[in-house]
């Protein structure tokens, strides 16, 4: 078994790392386009959509590297190229520059997020102590988007928006330096076969495996919900609330303290709730968040909110990576984790085309209103493929050894 040290500099790295990254998108990134260059929502969807699309081609990439090398290989790399390119967003005057640096920002921190979020399975083999480490991980980024946010207000109240994304570059050298040292468990690497053509497998893969399929899908819609949020969220605070850049930071971090109570719970579900019917069920509740959130016009309501809200994305998220890694077998893992992050990015790029119109049309607020009742309609639209998945098997999903797409449903009993 590895040493829990290892666990431990992951995910301290990536609580390091994570900080200037929060920082740089909630406040460095909105607070910029928003407060500093005046967006609209149409600019600030361009913006969101130059950083979703350049995920999407780093995340295609990302995921045949971690195959092919190794998760920490690509973390430690890609945290070093991100450095200059955060230092770059500091000269953006524009909307067009902020869309263009922010292009490469998130062609660059693609890698990063695809390498961490493959991770744990290179450091355990067990089912519980894979969940204990999602949960971990993931409780370290959020722990982050409590601290980083905060952090981010006090640069830019301080000093300068600008300042922000030097605090991001500097979290991503310290982030490399720590995962140096880590060990992991050796994989046996497949022949290379060409990148695409290896991008491909996951692609097949993912979705020739029903289980993989059915999470990659459902996930996909909760991405759907928070595109709707980059494009308007922003907007919501400077037109209903008309707070200062500031406070994006401080709720940020209130949203933060959710989301690590919601990873510590996920990090304790018994293995029965594992399962496609309770993961549906949790995406469902995020409806009823946002409805809280952005449902009046009172920043004492939206605050009490976030915690409800972040609780509930805290369990989702580990829950939810974990149902994924265990039915992928090793030497896929990094691929279809993409696929994953494909999908993710995909969900949060749709919104990105429609919402400045919807906002338009009806307004910022009624807009986010009603990305929540798309969120509960796609749940209840899942839960009988969730029902079904639970009762193929004696618990709610197989051993990593027997992730195999051609593997038929076993009865219960058997």
């Amino acid at each position: 078994m590895w040493a829990d040290k290892d666990v431990r500099s992951v995910v301290l790295a990536r609580f390091i790392s994570r900080i200037g990254g929060e920082a740089a998108f909630f406040v460095g990134i909105w607070g910029k386009a928003a407060f500093d260059l005046d967006a609209t929502p149409g600019q600030l969807a361009v913006v969101m959509a130059a950083l979703g699309v350049a995920s999407l081609i780093g995340t295609a990439a990302s995921g045949v590297l971690v195959d092919r090398y190794d998760p920490r290989k690509v973390l430690i790399a890609g945290e070093l190229i991100f450095v200059p390119v955060a230092i770059g967003m500091m000269f953006a005057d524009s909307i067009g520059a902020l869309a263009v640096t922010t292009f490469f920002l998130g062609l660059v921190g693609a890698p990063v997020f695809n390498a961490i979020s493959s991770f744990g399975p290179f450091l355990t083999t067990d089912e519980d102590r894979l969940t204990k480490i999602n949960s971990q991980i993931e409780g370290a980024s959020w722990a982050a988007f409590v601290v980083g946010p905060a952090i981010g207000a006090v640069v830019a109240g301080w000093w300068s928006i600008d300042g922000i994304f030097l605090v991001d570059a500097a979290t991503s050298a310290i982030g490399a330096v720590m995962v140096l040292p880590v060990r992991i468990r050796q994989i046996e690497h497949e022949e290379r076969r060409g990148g695409l053509t290896e991008i491909r497998e996951g692609f097949a893969y993912s979705y020739g495996h029903p289980r993989l399929r059915f999470y990659i899908w459902l996930g996909s819609a909760v991405w759907l919900l928070f595109g709707t949020f980059s494009a308007l969220e922003p907007l919501f605070f400077r037109d209903v609330l008309r707070v200062e850049v500031e406070t994006l930071g401080w709720v940020a971090s209130i949203f933060g303290i959710g989301l690590v109570s919601g990873t510590w719970i996920a990090s304790r579900i018994p293995p029965r709730l594992r399962s496609a019917r309770f993961l549906t069920f949790v995406v469902g509740l995020n409806a009823f968040g946002v409805l809280a959130y952005v449902g009046t016009d009172r920043l004492n309501v939206v605050v009490m909110a976030a915690i409800f809200w972040g609780v509930v994305i805290g369990v989702m998220a580990p829950l939810h990576r974990t149902l994924i890694q265990i039915n992928s077998p090793d030497e896929l893992i990094g691929r279809i984790m993409g696929v994953n992050h494909i999908h993710a990015e995909g969900g949060h790029l749709i919104p990105l085309t429609i919402a400045p119109f919807v906002a338009a049309a009806i307004g910022v607020q009624s807009a986010l209103l009603w990305s929540a009742a798309v969120c509960a309609l796609v749940a209840a639209l899942f839960w009988p493929a969730a029902r079904r998945l639970d009762r193929t098997r004696v618990v709610a999903v197989p051993a990593p050894r027997l992730a195999d797409p051609s593997d038929e449903p076993r009865s219960v009993g058997h």
